[in-house]
């Protein structure tokens, strides 16, 4: 059996791999270290044109080599900033309004897939099998084909795939489309997501879709398939248990002063629904005067791309919603929001969760949402909390034990947190069962491991065959 080759947008470092990073990075080099290989991408630094054609730094960690580069300032704002998350990232999020389309950016955009393949091709054996990982990189396997390169070639999308017509509004669909096909399998989160490319494979691509998702379109011809990324729930579990008498906690605890705690915690942006989330506390706190003073909401939201401008504007959003709600309800001794512009470790973060009553997790549109299933995995079973969870994250369709929301309907949320907040000790342990038994089956070691063996059932291409442009 080859090596592994792993290709992601950005690497993480070993220190991370065995610390605090999140679901993908920890299902990843579990396989890495079980088959061999290499993780290769970029290091998050923005370097000198020279120390840029320089790499790949390398480091070793056991049976896996770390392999880094930096990128210039010019392919970082037209790959990273530009294309990647001011075009793909809010179209795909179906956020067509915060969208930009600049074809200098697309031009970056292919330039550094290209390069970052050159790059790649130097460190790959024949027998090597290449995974590669979400929309920063769709033309990844198109830039290897034209480097020559017949090994099987897997990528897996974390985010949604939208619907045809939503697609259409990047200019370039087609061609994005077509180095989709230049992958040997093409991994999505949910049937919906798998759905969708057929439906543009079928209407816009003048290409065939067979009952077991066979893909021919552009002249090729792909398999695709639908793995739901997951988590280790029992041991995200064990963890939760064991930080939950660390200092942390029981200063929250002590804070809280016996008063019912709603979690959340998202990345800053605007695909999470957080101003509807904050809205919604708000008519809880308006509808239900009970429960003034007597229930807290934390939302943990750390910033990313901050040099972007949609992010800085939901930051100012955010935080001006949490003043106004704060000013309307607080007290000398009663603060209904903590919002937390920070970054927190993975496993405090479980220990959080465990205390809380409420997981309240509410994207207007999500991949999947490992949050969601983090938090269900890190309750205590003896008195589990409630996940109430958006229709519109991927999970939603694997954890029925939650209460589903839209979160475009304040009022459902608000009526959806009482409900949770009310819930008897038996119906939330039936709730509990019935998602722990979803993460056990499905959980990150499956997605991995079924997600390699469809990669390596694959035929080999003969060289030439299904190749990008030169």
């Amino acid at each position: 059996m080859g090596r592994l080759i792993v290709v992601s947008n950005r690497v993480a470092t070993p220190t991370e791999t065995k610390g605090s990073a999140g679901g993908l990075a920890v299902g990843v080099f579990g396989a890495l270290k079980d088959a061999g290989g290499v993780w290769f991408g970029w290091s998050g630094d923005v370097v000198s044109e020279t120390v840029a054609n320089a790499g790949p730094m390398l480091e070793q960690d056991g049976a896996v080599t770390f392999a880094t580069v930096g990128l210039t300032r010019k392919d970082y704002d037209q790959y990273y900033r530009g294309f990647s998350n001011a075009t793909l990232w809010p179209v795909f999020h179906y956020r067509n309004d915060l969208a930009r389309y600049e074809r200098d950016e697309y031009a970056g955009y292919r330039r550094v897939n290209a390069w970052l393949a050159h790059k790649l091709v130097k460190l790959l054996e024949p027998d090597d099998i290449i995974w590669i990982h979400d929309y920063h990189l769709i033309p990844f396997a198109e830039a290897l084909r034209s480097e020559g390169v017949t090994n099987r070639i897997g990528f897996f999308l974390h985010i949604p795939f939208p619907a045809p017509q939503i697609l259409l509004n990047i200019p370039p669909h087609e061609e994005l489309v077509k180095s989709l096909s230049c992958y040997d399998l093409l991994g999505f989160q949910t049937a919906t997501d798998q759905q969708a490319f057929h439906d543009y494979v079928t209407r816009h691509a003048r290409g065939t879709v067979s009952a077991d998702g066979i893909v021919e379109a552009f002249g090729r011809k792909l398999r695709t398939g639908v793995y739901r990324i997951g988590v280790f729930p029992d041991e995200i579990a064990e963890q939760a248990k064991r930080y939950e008498s660390r200092q942390h906690v029981l200063e929250l605890k002590q804070s809280l002063e016996g008063r019912k705690l709603i979690m959340s915690v998202d990345r800053l942006d605007y695909s999470k629904g957080l101003v509807e989330r904050f809205r919604a506390f708000e008519l809880l706190l308006e509808r239900s005067p009970e429960w003034r003073g007597n229930v807290t909401l934390v939302q943990i939201a750390p910033p990313t791309r901050s040099d972007v401008a949609t992010y800085q504007k939901i930051r100012q959003d955010l935080e001006y919603e949490a003043g106004r709600i704060n000013g309307r309800y607080s007290g000398l001794d009663y603060t209904p929001i903590r919002y937390l512009n920070q970054q927190y470790d993975r496993w405090k973060l479980m220990s959080l969760f465990r205390e809380s009553q409420i997981g309240f997790v509410t994207p207007l549109h999500d991949g999947m949402n490992l949050v969601a299933k983090e938090y269900v995995a890190a309750q205590n079973p003896d008195d589990p909390g409630v996940l109430v969870l958006s229709i519109f994250a991927g999970a939603a369709a694997e954890l029925s034990g939650a209460v589903l929301v839209n979160p475009h309907d304040a009022i459902g949320m608000c009526e959806a947190l009482q409900r949770a907040l009310q819930m008897p000790l038996d119906a939330r342990q039936r709730r509990h069962e019935i998602n722990m038994a979803a993460l056990r089956e499905d959980d990150l070691g499956v997605w991995r491991d079924s997600f390699l063996r469809d990669l390596r059932s694959v035929p080999v291409r003969r060289s030439g065959e299904g190749g990008g442009h030169k």
